[in-house]
């Protein structure tokens, strides 16, 4: 790695649609870089939850907000352990994952107070890591604009509803998958744009690269945007 890249200071901004492997690539380039790892999804889920267990009208955007504003929620950073979620003390690690909380997710982020409040706790994480990879939707373009290195991950629909399958051991039906998947998009595409890159954002298509090849490609932008913010 260039000297850039063994500076106190980085930050690399991820984005990507649904099973586009953001979450296990970003984490695992960020365990090779030597920095933290934030899952900005995992927010979304746990306020999500919060939500549902409050009994809140998720048809009520006011109600949505002052909820997420009120949950407490704190996500692990260590890409060298397992990530842990927890909702008001409680750990909600698992719970955040079932398909009742990937069925509801959009009806929380697509709320514009709600995105505030998240994003603007997203930016004190990253703020407080001098070295993090933060991937999920927003984060190129609103969260951390000013990142050394924005990338869009992206994968064809196919690739994407296979790794999400495999993700997911077999437990969801084809219909099931598909909701989750280009389904939640759908509905998140009509506040966020992360489906085309933006300027300055590098596109990265992994439908035909593995795990491995993914992830060396993400390093490569890294360090090819060290060296050019070094000239």
């Amino acid at each position: 790695m260039t000297s850039s890249l063994s500076t106190d200071r980085l930050v690399v901004a991820v984005d990507g649609p649904s099973g586009s492997g953001k979450s296990s690539v970003s984490r695992e380039a960020a365990r090779r870089l030597g920095a933290a790892y934030l899952d900005t999804g995992a927010m979304y889920r746990a306020v999500t939850l919060s939500c549902l267990e409050e009994g809140v009208d998720l048809a009520s955007r006011q109600a949505v907000a002052e909820a997420v504003r009120r949950a407490e929620i704190e996500v692990s950073t260590d890409p060298e352990q397992e990530q842990t979620v927890l909702v008001n003390g409680r750990n909600v690690t698992q719970e955040i994952r079932e398909p009742r909380i990937s069925e509801r997710v959009s009806a929380v982020a697509t709320t514009p107070q709600a995105r505030e409040n998240l994003v603007a706790r997203q930016r004190e994480i990253i703020g407080a890591h001098p070295r993090i990879v933060a991937e999920g939707r927003d984060i190129t373009t609103v969260v951390a604009p000013d990142a050394d290195a924005r990338i869009l991950l992206t994968a064809s629909e196919e690739a994407r509803l296979r790794r999400r399958g495999l993700q997911l051991g077999g437990s969801q039906s084809a219909e099931q998958l598909a909701e989750q998947v280009t389904g939640r998009d759908r509905k998140d595409s009509a506040l966020v744009n992360f489906t085309s890159a933006a300027d300055g954002v590098v596109t990265l298509d992994s439908s035909d690269l593995d795990f491995e090849q993914t992830v060396q490609a993400v390093l490569e932008i890294v360090l090819r945007a060290g060296s050019e913010g070094t000239r």
